[in-house]
C-alpha cells in the first residue's frame, strides 16, 4: 500500500494547489465531462476524454489579439431596439457562428402581417463561412425564424432537446426534411470550426435554457440568452452560477446580456410564488376554472397540471399551439402529465363544473385565439358561463394592453370572475431584474459589454447599470441591428454596418410586403377607397361611357347619393378639361382624375380616401 503521507504527489488532482507564481498560468477552458466535437458538414459526434477542470488561483487577464492579427466581429441582425427577432453572429477567422434565429410579432401598424423575421441577406451572401446555429432555448423569439433560414441555407442546428423537439414540429409544417440537428447539454462542450462552444444551464420560463460561452484564442464571448435567477425552479434544475463565476475568474472578453427587465428593481419572483397564488384560487373556486397562459411557458403549464391534480380536477387543453407543446414536452419527458388527468374537449359534459380546468391560449388577446373567441361568443364548442373563474397567468406584451383589456371586459360582461396580474401573483417574468443583472455582471466581470434583447430604453438602462458597477463607458456598446463591433489589438470599436431590418411574412409571402404596401393598407384602413371607372376610345381619347364611381370604406353610398353624383360631375369636368388640352396619355388622364377628385372630397368631407382610376379601352 502506498504511504500517501510521504508521497503527496498521489493526492487527488482536484485537491492539488496551483503553483505559486506572480503570473499564474492560463487555465484551458475544459469541461468536467466528455467533450463533443461536431463536424459542421456531417453533424456527427466524437467523444474524447476531457481533463478535470482546475479553478485558478486568481482571475486571469483577458487575452487580446496581437497587433495586426485576426479580428473578431459581433454582428447583431435582430433583438436590438425591439422585443424579439433575436439573431446574433460571431465572426472570426473567416468563420461565422449564429446564436439564435427568432421571430417577432407584428405591431399595430403592420396590417395583415403574420410574423416578422430578420433580414438574412448577409447570411446568404456568406453562407460558406457559417458553421452552425446554436440555440439558447425554445421560445419563438429565438427559434421561430429557423425554418425560413433553412429554406435559403443548409446549416446544422445545435440546441437543447426541447427546442429541437419544437423545431421538428415546425419543420414538418414547412416541409423541411433531412435537417441536421445535434442536442447540446450543460455538461458538454463541442467544437464548431474555430469556436469552442460551452453551454451553461440557466433558469427561464421554459426548461432546457442555456447561456452560450464561445471560446476563441482571442478570448471568451458570453451570451446569456434569456434568463432569471430562480433558486427554486419548478424542474429543480438550478442555474449553474458556479460556471459563470469560473468564467469570470478565467477572464471574459465580451458579454451580451438580456435587458428585457432592466427597468424593474429587485429580483424576479419565483415560480413557486405563482404556484401558491394558483392554489389559493383553485381552493376557493366551486365553478369551472379557465387558465390562459403562453403555450411555451412549460414551467407554468406544469404548475397548473400539478395544481389541477391536487384539487381533483381534469384538464382540457384548448388551442393548437398548446396541444403541440404538450405533445412534444410530454414525449421528451420535460413535462410530467399523470395518466388520465388530461381529457378530450368532447368529454367535458361527463364532469361537473367544479371538476374541470381549461388550459387555453389567448393570454395576449389575440383575435383568433381560443379565449378571445370564447369571450366574444364565437367559439364553436365553448362558451363562457356565469361564475366561471378565468385566470390570466401572463402579463400583456407591450402593445397588447388594449386587446387584453377588451377581452377582460368581455369576460366580466358575460358574468365570469377574472384574475389577472395586477390582482394577484398569478404570473412572473422569465427575465432578470436589476439585482439579478448586477449579480451576473459581478460574477462574469467582462472587459466589454453589449446589452441585447430589448427596446432602446432597455439597452440604454442596461448600459447605465453596467457603468454604475464600474465598467468604463468606452467598453460598453449600445448597438443597432446590423452594426459590426470589431475587436482589434486592445480595443473594441464599431467599424461598419451590414444589411439588417425586418422582413414581413404575410401568408406564404416572405418579404413581398414592404413599406409601400403597408402604407396603402393603412391608407385603406383609415380612409377607404373610391374606384372611378371610365370607358374611352383609344384612338380619339374620348369618353364612351362613365364615369362610374364605386365606394368602399369611405361613405355608405345609399345615404350619400348627392355626394356621389357631385363626385361624378367633378370627374367629368376633369376629363373635359384634359380633352380640350389634348391630353391622351392614360397615365396623365388617371392623374388628372385623381387630383380633381381628391381636392373635391377633402373639401367636402375632410377625408382623403385612396382613389383608384380605371380606364377601359375600346
Amino acid at each position: 500500500m502506498t504511504d500517501t503521507t510521504t508521497k503527496p504527489k498521489k493526492k487527488k488532482k482536484w485537491f492539488k494547489r496551483p503553483p505559486k507564481s506572480d503570473k499564474p498560468k492560463e487555465q484551458p477552458v475544459e469541461s468536467s465531462t466528455p467533450t463533443v466535437t461536431a463536424d459542421s458538414s456531417t453533424a456527427t459526434t466524437k467523444v474524447t476524454p476531457a481533463k478535470k477542470k482546475k479553478r485558478p488561483a486568481k482571475a486571469q487577464p483577458v487575452p487580446v489579439p496581437e497587433p495586426g492579427g485576426e479580428k473578431i466581429k459581433i454582428i447583431p441582425l435582430g433583438g436590438l431596439k425591439e422585443i424579439g427577432k433575436n439573431l446574433t453572429l460571431v465572426e472570426y477567422k473567416n468563420e461565422i457562428l449564429i446564436i439564435d434565429c427568432g421571430l417577432s410579432f407584428p405591431d399595430d401598424e403592420m396590417l395583415g402581417i403574420d410574423i416578422v423575421i430578420p433580414d438574412m441577406t448577409y447570411l446568404v451572401k456568406n453562407q460558406e463561412k457559417i458553421r452552425g446555429v446554436v440555440i439558447t432555448h425554445g421560445h419563438e423569439d429565438h427559434i421561430g425564424a429557423i425554418p425560413y433560414l433553412l429554406k435559403q441555407i443548409n446549416v446544422p442546428i445545435y440546441g437543447p432537446r426541447l427546442a429541437l423537439g419544437l423545431l421538428e414540429v415546425k419543420f414538418k409544417e414547412h416541409r423541411l426534411n433531412n435537417v441536421r440537428m445535434q442536442r447540446i447539454k450543460g455538461d458538454e462542450t463541442f467544437q464548431l470550426g474555430v469556436f469552442k462552444i460551452e453551454p451553461i444551464r440557466t433558469t427561464h420560463s421554459i426548461p432546457d435554457a442555456f447561456a452560450i460561452a464561445v471560446h476563441t484564442d482571442i478570448g471568451t464571448i458570453l451570451h446569456t440568452g434569456d434568463f432569471k435567477i430562480d433558486y427554486t425552479p419548478v424542474d429543480g434544475q438550478v442555474m449553474d452560477l458556479h460556471k459563470f463565476a469560473d468564467l469570470g475568474e478565467q477572464g471574459v472578453l465580451l458579454m451580451l446580456a438580456d435587458s428585457t427587465n432592466v427597468e424593474r428593481p429587485g429580483a424576479t419572483i419565483s415560480e413557486q410564488n405563482v404556484r401558491k397564488s394558483l392554489e389559493n384560487a383553485f381552493m376557493n373556486c366551486k365553478s369551472r376554472i379557465i387558465v390562459a397562459t403562453f403555450s411555451s411557458n412549460i414551467h407554468r403549464l406544469q404548475i397548473i397540471i400539478n395544481t389541477a391534480q391536487k384539487f381533483n380536477r381534469k384538464v382540457v387543453i384548448n388551442g393548437r399551439s398548446m396541444l403541440n407543446v404538450f405533445a412534444v414536452a410530454s414525449e421528451l419527458g420535460v413535462m410530467n402529465v399523470p395518466e388520465g388527468l388530461v381529457i378530450d374537449l368532447r368529454d367535458m359534459d361527463e364532469y361537473r363544473d367544479d371538476q374541470l380546468v381549461l388550459l387555453t391560449t389567448g393570454s395576449q388577446g389575440e383575435p383568433m385565439a381560443a379565449l378571445s373567441r370564447m369571450s366574444s361568443g364565437e367559439h364553436r364548442k365553448l362558451d363562457i358561463q356565469a361564475g366561471d373563474l378565468v385566470i390570466f397567468s401572463a402579463s400583456p406584451i407591450p402593445g397588447n394592453e388594449k386587446t387584453v383589456s377588451r377581452v377582460i371586459n368581455q369576460l366580466f360582461e358575460k358574468g365570469a370572475n377574472v384574475i389577472y396580474d395586477s390582482l394577484a401573483e398569478v404570473h412572473t417574468s422569465g427575465h432578470a431584474c436589476q439585482e439579478e443583472l448586477k449579480l451576473m455582471h459581478n460574477l462574469v466581470r467582462p472587459k466589454y459589454f453589449i446589452p441585447v434583447h430589448g427596446e432602446y430604453r432597455h439597452l440604454k438602462q442596461h448600459a447605465n447599470l453596467a457603468m454604475s458597477l464600474g465598467m468604463p463607458e468606452e467598453n460598453v456598446f449600445t448597438m443597432q441591428n446590423g452594426q459590426v463591433l470589431e475587436f482589434d489589438e486592445a480595443e473594441g470599436k464599431i467599424t461598419g454596418k451590414v444589411q439588417a431590418g425586418p422582413i414581413l411574412v404575410d401568408g406564404l409571402g416572405v418579404g413581398d410586403v414592404g413599406s409601400i404596401v403597408l402604407r396603402d393598407r393603412k391608407h385603406l384602413a383609415e380612409d377607404g377607397l373610391m374606384v372611378v371607372v371610365v370607358t374611352m376610345d383609344r384612338s380619339e381619347a374620348k369618353v364612351v361611357a362613365g364615369p362610374d364611381i364605386i365606394s368602399r370604406g369611405f361613405v355608405y353610398v345609399r345615404e350619400s347619393e348627392d355626394l356621389m353624383e357631385e363626385a361624378r360631375i367633378v370627374v367629368q369636368k376633369s376629363l373635359d378639361q384634359m380633352e380640350q388640352r389634348g391630353v391622351k396619355e392614360w397615365a396623365q388622364l388617371k392623374n388628372g382624375i385623381r387630383d380633381g377628385l381628391k381636392d373635391f372630397l377633402y373639401h367636402k368631407t375632410q377625408r382623403r380616401p385612396m382613389i383608384l382610376p380605371i380606364i377601359m379601352e375600346v
